[in-house]
């Protein structure tokens, strides 16, 4: 059993980057928008996204490289496009993690109400954390954190149960309306995750190889299965919040991070009562914290790796120094749209959405080159799901950006 649990941390870490926005706020406001009518959009984002993310460990097991090799090996051209698309949209993906983080923290600490100061004692805090332990200490959290969270969130759900008034129906709906349609995007968008973190976990994958003799593409693929299965679990249970209490209630989310979690809180424990409170607060800010920690630990990584890729040259302080301007860029962010969350959270959803198929692509590209070995390239249920995915994930993408013009 311990040899079990010590072979899990890049999967977990995979649940722990993507189970945040997506989940804790998408997820509730599906929920509480659409009842349990969105059901099959978190079902069949979860399916079409499954075997891309799957490639990023399976490469990385198959070779001893991670896929920005591979990109590199596909040609610069590919591995340009990914630094410029991660560096468009990191701050954004980063500070709207925190601003939710923040407002989590100063609805449940209060100490202050500032967002910003939350939001610098947050990064500060996650900095000192990952400098301090770097991988070791993440992985070693992640653990705790997804299964605080999971059982948190369940027994949450069954709190909610017989306390909801209003009918609910398992009917699946398509939005109309143009609000309707740019939620469903942005609803995808991140759910589970927006598709570089495939990239996140080949890296976390080669540190796990280092830290663990013998550890394979078996272990890392039933890891892997174990974190997926779990974003689609809590996925499921937000959403079942959202709807068991916010459905029908007539509430109206404010862009104020604050002011939206206090909604969020106060919507809960109104309907569950205060008992509920401290489950409900852990439940929220571990999600969130978990999230905007293995996302300033995973882009920087990523660019730090990449930077040495275009340059050939690799100076040990470039992951320190990238997870300073990525903290630096989110506060100077944070300071110019304090009030605009949920429009800050719908565009850096949106943008990752629209840059889903070049990650499918390249990804689907590289693990059935003769850069990976034969017998480790995927079996032909997930080509099909592949190919099935890439259709689904451009076809989104056309279709959104003919109707946003």
């Amino acid at each position: 059993m311990y040899n079990t649990l010590k072979r899990l941390g890049p999967g977990l870490l995979f649940a722990g980057a993507a189970v945040g926005v997506s989940h804790l706020v998408q997820s509730t406001r599906a929920g509480a928008d659409f009842d349990f009518g969105l059901i099959w959009a978190l079902l069949l984002v979860h399916l079409f996204k499954y075997p891309f993310f799957q490639y990023g460990p399976r490469y990385t097991l198959a070779t001893g490289e991670c896929l920005l090799d591979g990109y590199r090996k596909l040609g610069n051209p590919v591995l340009i496009t990914y630094f410029i698309l991660t560096f468009a949209t990191m701050f954004t993906i980063q500070t709207a993690l925190t601003i939710v983080t923040a407002g989590l923290a100063s609805t449940l600490f209060g100490i202050t109400t500032d967002t910003v100061t939350w939001s610098a004692i947050i990064t500060v805090t996650c900095m000192f954390i990952l400098l301090l332990g770097r991988y070791k200490l993440l992985d070693k959290l992640m653990k705790v954190i997804v299964l605080t969270l999971t059982i948190s969130t369940l027994i949450t759900v069954m709190l909610a149960i017989p306390e909801t008034t209003a009918p609910h129906s398992l009917k699946q709906v398509f939005p109309k309306s143009d609000a309707g349609m740019a939620f469903l995007i942005a609803f995808m968008g991140w759910m589970p995750a927006p598709l570089d973190i495939s990239i996140w976990h080949s890296l976390w994958t080669m540190e796990k190889r280092k830290n663990i003799p013998g550890y394979s593409l078996k272990n890392s693929i039933t890891d892997f299965n174990i974190g997926y299965s779990s974003t689609i679990v809590l996925g499921i249970l937000f959403m079942a919040l959202g709807a068991l209490i916010m459905f029908g209630s007539g509430e109206v989310f404010s862009n104020n991070a604050t002011t939206f979690s206090e909604q969020l809180i106060a919507l809960y424990t109104g309907n569950l009562g205060e008992v509920a409170y401290i489950i409900i607060a852990i439940a929220a800010f571990t999600t969130m914290f978990s999230t905007t920690l293995t996302t300033l630990d995973a882009s920087p990584r990523a660019m730090s790796y990449t930077t040495r890729l275009l340059i050939g040259k690799y100076h040990r302080n470039s992951y320190m120094w990238w997870m300073i301007i990525l903290a630096t860029g989110t506060i100077a962010i944070l300071l110019f749209f304090l009030s605009e969350m949920k429009t800050l959270i719908d565009i850096a959803t949106i943008l990752s959405f629209v840059t889903a198929p070049f990650y499918a692509i390249i990804n689907f590209r590289l693990i059935c080159s003769s850069h990976t070995p034969e017998k480790d390239k995927p079996g032909i249920s997930l080509k099909i799901i592949s190919w099935l995915g890439i259709i689904f994930l451009t076809g989104f993408t056309i279709w959104y950006v003919i109707t946003l013009f």
